[in-house]
């Protein structure tokens, strides 16, 4: 079941009055469609900020928000009915995007709590620099970088190499069960995270933005191997 946020700040409803949560989109009382919450993604689904969150209850709420904000219910409502169920429609839209994705929901779970996110892992450039190699992986990068540069020269020479292909299909075996690892790791610190005091979540925010970055370098690593061999 959906965890209900508990400290959400009330606002008056604008037909009604009564007060609900800022987070909610239809009022409990009256059921009108609400303005677009300036609460974070966990709370448009009554979630309060975690990360192991139940995938199939998420599901179904998104579902059943989606047929309530369907714009066909608003066609005799007032204009700003009308743009609240598109605005709304859209919130809704990004925040199930995000949340369904283990990832994306650590990520945007680590930027609400103000976690700086290294986005030079996803650069080409500064990925090549060997101040940004993981320590453990140095020699192994180093070697699939100039296997890279031979695959590419071969292609352009219109030769084939199997034996560097065999090899490029053996590192990107690595590097993705690399991948793995890091998710497991990810969910080792999920578990902390949600059940931890202030100062186990802090332990683990640090850890988490460590191993997200990690994970952006070694997905990069796949994502090059898959292009060369254009699997």
């Amino acid at each position: 079941m959906l965890k209900v946020v508990e400290n959400a700040v009330p606002v008056a409803c604008w037909s009604c009055s009564v007060a609900h949560n800022e987070s909610t989109l239809f009022c409990p009382d009256c059921s009108k469609i609400q303005p677009p919450s300036s609460g974070d993604y966990f709370s448009v689904f009554g979630l309060t900020p975690r990360l192991n969150i139940d995938l199939l209850a998420l599901e179904r709420e998104f579902h059943r928000l989606s047929r309530s904000l369907h714009p066909d219910r608003f066609a005799r409502a007032s204009e700003n009915e009308k743009e609240w169920s598109l605005a709304d429609t859209a919130l809704l839209n990004d925040a199930y995007r995000t949340l369904k994705d283990p990832l994306r929901r650590t990520e945007y779970l680590l930027k609400l709590q103000g976690a700086e996110m290294d986005a030079s892992a996803a650069d080409d450039k500064d990925r090549k620099n060997p101040s940004r190699v993981p320590a453990d992986l140095l020699e192994e990068v180093f070697d699939l970088n100039m296997q890279l540069e031979e695959m590419r020269m071969a292609w352009k020479m219109g030769q084939e190499d199997p034996e560097l292909k065999e090899s490029l299909l053996k590192a990107k075996g690595k590097f993705e069960g690399l991948v793995g690892a890091v998710d497991c790791d990810l969910r080792a610190q999920w578990a902390i995270w949600d059940a931890g005091d202030a100062a186990a979540r802090q332990t683990a925010l640090h850890a988490m933005v460590a191993l997200v970055d990690r994970r952006r370098y070694l997905s990069n690593l796949v994502r090059d191997v898959t292009a060369i061999l254009g699997d």
